[in-house]
């Protein structure tokens, strides 16, 4: 636990996925089972894909996304686990090979070095999922460590309506440590 918070902090990463517009059931399911909890966002997640102001709301804290200037004091203590939900594609992919070119991507490869706990809930279609270096990134990403739960591709039913997200699954996942 974080000298600085009085329960152990999760980082939540949220990356830009129709499915991002629910994050809030699991920073409630992460609150309910005795985490506090900061968001960290892709850039294009910040762009409408969830109400920032509700999370912000949620959390008491602001929803990080661009790295703070020096001098500027750290909004988060630093985190006792990471879960990365919904975590797209892209995200996956630029993790597994270091490329830590947003806030968000950064913090996962500096999680690692950390010893952090990571939980992922992936989010791809099933088309980019096919692709080898998606399937290299997880093996990679497997092979640190980090814990992930089954794929999600979000495909519509033949009635049109989605399968759920499951977001408690990443708690589980961690909890599973």
């Amino acid at each position: 636990m974080t000298e600085q918070a009085a329960k152990p902090f999760l980082y939540v990463v949220v990356c830009a996925a129709g499915i991002a517009a629910d994050v809030g059931e699991l920073i409630t399911a992460a609150q309910a089972r005795g985490w506090e909890a900061g968001v960290i966002a892709t850039p294009v997640a910040m762009n409408g894909f969830f109400d920032t102001a509700g999370v912000q709301a949620r959390t008491g804290r602001p929803i990080r996304s661009a790295w703070r200037t020096p001098g500027d004091p750290r909004p988060f203590p630093p985190p006792d686990a990471v879960v990365v939900a919904p975590a797209t594609f892209n995200t996956i992919n630029k993790w597994a090979a270091g490329l830590a070119d947003t806030l968000a991507v950064a913090t996962l490869c500096e999680s690692y070095g950390l010893g952090v706990p990571v939980a992922v809930l992936p989010c791809a279609a099933e088309a980019l999922a096919a692709h080898p270096a998606y399937r290299d990134s997880l093996t990679r990403l497997r092979g640190m460590g980090v814990r992930f739960g089954e794929p999600y591709a979000g495909e519509p039913g033949q009635d049109g309506s989605r399968p759920e997200f499951g977001w408690e699954r990443a708690l589980d996942l961690l909890a599973r440590g």
